[in-house]
């Protein structure tokens, strides 16, 4: 979504952000139980979010705000979208592991597998140097997370959509055919009143 090329050094991993990354919400996939993906038609696992090296100077620049850990910093930029987006680890580690490689960060182990990671002066420089580039790069995020903000389902909604499934889950005995056409004809006549904003 994020048409900003690399010119920043070494090689960036080669996709910045898996498709649509995490769909949106905590390891979720981007389509939620009720059927409604958090990403809409922004992004979703059919678009990309970051160019190649925006996710590089997201991350950078988030990590100079404090030191932090991997899953922190996937949390930081899924609030900056509203929710409605968030980089796959799958990006993210070896995005960090690059930004290690180029001495712009150190990462200090702690328990476990978990790392927190830490600006370095070099990274500080570079954050700098491309801090028009960095800057282009949160103006578009602001004006993505407006529009994933515009065109989300509200949560009121989807709520809504559970209990009409679960409703149809929780009826008991088998299903007539002429109570299968009757919720048949109350669904469809149903979403033919959302789609014309109209209610009758």
């Amino acid at each position: 979504m994020f048409g900003h090329h690399d010119h920043y050094g070494r090689h960036s991993p080669r996709h910045d952000c898996a498709p649509g990354g995490r769909w949106a919400r905590r390891g979720r996939s981007s389509e939620g139980e009720d059927g409604f993906g958090r990403g809409g038609f922004f992004g979703g696992r059919s678009g990309r979010m970051f160019g190649h090296g925006d996710l590089r100077l997201v991350l950078l620049s988030l990590i100079a705000e404090r030191p932090r850990h991997g899953y922190d910093l996937i949390r930081a930029i899924e609030e900056k979208f509203g929710g409605a987006y968030a980089p796959s680890p799958g990006a993210v580690y070896p995005t960090l592991t690059l930004l290690e490689e180029q001495d712009y960060i150190v990462a200090e182990a702690q328990s476990g597998t978990k790392k927190l990671y830490q600006v370095t002066d070099t990274g500080r420089a570079f954050l700098e140097e491309n801090s028009v580039a960095l800057k282009g790069i949160q103006s578009r995020m602001d004006l993505a997370a407006q529009a994933f903000s515009i065109h989300s389902t509200p949560d009121s909604v989807r709520e809504a959509v559970r209990t009409l499934k679960q409703s149809l889950h929780m009826r008991r005995g088998p299903w007539s055919a002429e109570e299968a056409e009757r919720v048949r004809k109350l669904i469809e006549a149903t979403a033919r009143q959302i789609v014309g904003g109209t209610e009758n």
